[in-house]
């Protein structure tokens, strides 16, 4: 399995917190969280088991996933539901997306 794999699969895990946090005020706002931030490793999974333009495809959704888990967590600060997003987060997921972006390149 891919590197980008095991890095999402982190990043999910050290979510938890904030992802309760945002739940608690806005749960369709945390479902999209919950379920963006899935499709980013799912995604990759699927992606390092196909061929050809199957794999590109699925990074491809993977990246647009992560940009959209980026975003829910930039709302979530932006509405108040969370004061801040641990930056070690942020960055392990700016680092999903470049590895990502590299991919589908």
């Amino acid at each position: 399995m891919l590197k980008v794999y095991s890095k999402m699969v982190g990043v999910l895990g050290r979510m938890q917190g904030v992802l309760e946090q945002i739940e608690r005020r806005d749960r369709d706002l945390g479902n999209q969280l919950r379920r963006a931030g899935s499709s980013v490793a799912l995604n990759i999974a699927e992606g390092s088991g196909s061929h050809g333009g199957t794999r590109l495809a699925r990074y491809r959704t993977a990246l647009g996933s992560a940009r959209e888990t980026g975003a829910c967590l930039d709302v979530a600060v932006a509405f108040g539901y969370v004061r801040e997003v641990d930056p070690g987060v942020l960055a392990e997921l700016d680092e999903v997306r470049a590895m990502l972006a590299t991919l589908v390149r």
